[in-house]
């Protein structure tokens, strides 16, 4: 029986940086616990930080606010960061004035955010490992026992074939 971990997300859309400046902050907090990622990303440099800091603080939120509408017991201290993803969002198509009284036309790039922490799966916790029983184990051997003597014959028997032809050329040669 396998138990389905829940995923609490949040969204910030429409957000004016590009997609690979907001990528770069995203990378650092990918897989951490949440705990460390708002470390991360109150101390990050990036101007795109604090609205990343924001939406894992929500995506906090909203996780807490759905287990106890659910009465699901959700470990706060073992959510991790599952996803975070930053998307294209519309560009917006600007024009700066170049010489001689053209134009030049240059893109503003918008981003769409996806973060979703998820409950990490504690070691003790309900997966379990399926192991061979020992009366399976020898069989196997012993097959791969007999397996290896046919091998060493039929090299043995290839080997053999061209000793002969060399014998065979030597008697012929005299």
């Amino acid at each position: 029986m396998a138990v389905a971990t829940r995923e609490y997300r949040a969204e910030a859309r429409f957000q004016r940086v590009s997609p690979q400046k907001a990528r770069l902050v995203l990378e650092l907090i990918k897989g951490r616990r949440v705990q460390e990622a708002l470390d991360t990303t109150a101390f990050a440099k990036k101007r795109i930080a604090p609205v990343v800091h924001k939406l894992l603080t929500s995506a906090l939120d909203n996780a807490k606010y759905v287990a106890g509408e659910e009465g699901i017991d959700l470990d706060v201290d073992n959510l991790y960061v599952k996803q975070a993803i930053a998307n294209d969002g519309p560009r917006m198509k600007r024009i700066r004035p170049a010489p001689m009284g053209r134009a030049y036309r240059y893109q503003r790039r918008l981003t769409h955010i996806v973060l979703s922490v998820a409950e990490r799966e504690t070691a003790n916790g309900l997966v379990t490992k399926v192991e061979e029983p020992e009366a399976e184990q020898p069989k196997k051997a012993a097959g791969k026992a007999k397996a290896a003597p046919k091998t060493a014959k039929a090299k043995s028997a290839k080997a053999s074939k061209p000793a002969a032809k060399a014998a065979g050329k030597k008697k012929s040669g005299k």
